[in-house]
């Protein structure tokens, strides 16, 4: 982790701000009912929380422990369906399958072929018909669309600009 959020987080509440805005429509349009979500480099749950909040099952990973300490700590405060684990997202292997694997600006952070590994095992569990969607580095997301394309699961790309990339398994 080239920055230290560990620090960031234990030193303020809400340190990234509001949750993404593309994945806030993503999840105002989504149809699901009570999907089960898995929220990789969660940092304090500032997206964990709203898709919670929509009545969505929420696994929320992060390396860092002040974040996952202040996600746990808003999600018993509203009761929210989720569950907070400090992992090391190369060696993190996920528990079961999920509807919805959200990655924000996780993925840049590591070198070139931990990031396209860590990447293909998180593809092995995406329910039929779920979904992957990655906010990245622009300029790392052909890398992640082969990736996918090499993957014997059919995808369907909804969603492929401006660093973000959103596909679905058919």
């Amino acid at each position: 982790m080239a920055y230290d959020y560990d620090k960031l987080y234990g030193e303020a509440r809400d340190a990234l701000g509001q949750p993404t805005s593309i994945f806030v429509d993503f999840f105002n349009q989504f149809d699901q009912q009570d999907a089960r979500v898995l929220d990789v480099g969660c940092g304090q749950g500032r997206d964990a929380l709203f898709i919670a909040r929509k009545g969505h099952r929420v696994v929320g990973m992060d390396i860092s422990a002040n974040g996952i300490r202040d996600l746990k700590d808003a999600a018993s405060q509203e009761n929210l369906p989720i569950e907070g684990i400090v992992a090391d997202i190369v060696y993190y292997k996920p528990d079961g399958m999920f509807d919805v694997i959200l990655i924000d600006r996780t993925l840049h952070m590591l070198a070139p072929p931990v990031r396209l590994a860590v990447l293909e095992t998180l593809l092995d569990h995406v329910n039929e018909s779920g979904w992957l969607l990655i906010a990245d580095e622009a300029s790392n997301i052909k890398d992640f669309e082969r990736v996918i394309a090499a993957r014997d699961l059919k995808w369907n790309t909804k969603l492929s600009q401006r660093g973000y990339l959103f596909v679905r398994r058919s």
